[in-house]
């Protein structure tokens, strides 16, 4: 069922407060938007008597927000859950463990602000593509429920729609984006560290690994199209962990003259993950799907996911978006 409205979110709460076992999760290796929105709402359940656990690994990023700590891997996601909810995502990408764990709940549940999601598979469905994060979608919420901000959960949420404007910078901040986090920031919280977590820091090997994709990216389509790639071999020898990757992609979209930036990332032997960015004038959306049945996200920001080497990876790449990126 998909309501797009925030009586989507009043339905939700009610059956999460019926639940007796919940589990929030977001898709594999999570970004800021999906951890942010899970411990916000982790948060306002346990308010209420409901204790729900977050699945998911946080990267170095993400670790010092109110909750992170307590977050449960993915691998280890094996009970039966009365509720599974997810955020920020969809089932599609659910890692293997938590998929079968929402598979098998009472309920599934799904908040979302991406395009590309659909109802089908969900018992709720609340998907707001207007929304510039889904950590917005829940602040919403949370005023129409009358819950209290305080310092922590005004911080989850500011992760999540920091993360997601690229700290304001994205065409998707709107006055009311501003709004909202002035009343975030007026909880006192320190928004500039939570900042420069999410979007500057780097670790040494991320950076090393940052270079060595500037160095080698390549250049397509009369300067409008840039790809990198990231191999297996080349995040073993640097030692890369989770978060070194994120801000690469953003970087190679805004090289001068480029209108649209792919970054292939080598999962596992045989798999490669895309990483796609858009200055505006090429939907993302279509190309995503066509570089994968399961491919989506924004217009300008979508991914997907390829059982291939990343030489074919590549291939694929350029036979998708070369074509777009030169009818510009």
């Amino acid at each position: 069922m998909l309501l797009t409205d925030l009586k989507a979110a009043d339905q939700l709460l009610s059956e999460l407060l019926e639940s007796s076992s919940v589990l929030l999760t977001g898709p594999e290796n999570p970004d800021g938007d999906s951890i942010g929105a899970c411990l916000a709402l982790q948060r306002v359940l346990a308010r209420h008597g409901v204790r729900a656990v977050v699945a998911g690994t946080p990267s170095y990023r993400y670790s010092t927000l109110p909750g992170a700590d307590a977050m449960v891997a993915d691998e280890a996601v094996t009970a039966t859950w009365d509720a599974v909810v997810v955020l920020d995502g969809d089932r599609h990408r659910l890692p293997e463990p938590v998929s079968r764990a929402f598979s098998a709940a009472r309920l599934r549940g799904l908040v979302d602000h991406h395009a590309s999601s659909t109802p089908e598979g969900y018992d709720i469905a609340w998907i707001d593509s207007t929304s510039c994060s889904t950590c917005s979608m829940l602040a919403e919420a949370f005023d129409r429920w009358g819950e209290r901000l305080d310092p922590q959960l005004a911080e989850v949420l500011y992760a999540g729609i920091v993360f997601d404007t690229g700290g304001f910078r994205y065409s998707n901040t709107s006055p009311e984006t501003h709004q909202m986090v002035a009343r975030l920031l007026a909880t006192g919280f320190d928004h500039a560290a939570v900042s420069a977590s999410i979007l500057a820091e780097r670790r040494a090997a991320g950076l090393r690994l940052a270079g060595e994709v500037f160095r080698d990216m390549t250049l397509h389509a009369e300067g409008r199209l840039a790809i990198g790639a990231v191999t297996l071999a080349q995040r073993e020898r640097l030692g890369v962990a989770q978060g070194d990757l994120e801000g690469i992609v953003d970087a190679l979209v805004h090289i001068v003259g480029v209108e649209v930036a792919a970054l292939l990332i080598e999962r596992e032997a045989g798999v490669v993950k895309y990483s796609l960015r858009s200055r505006g004038r090429v939907d993302l959306l279509p190309l995503a799907g066509a570089l994968s049945p399961t491919g989506g996200g924004h217009a300008k920001a979508a991914g997907a996911k390829r059982n291939c080497s990343v030489e074919d990876g590549l291939k694929a790449a350029l036979a998708v978006l070369e074509p777009a990126a030169l009818a510009l």
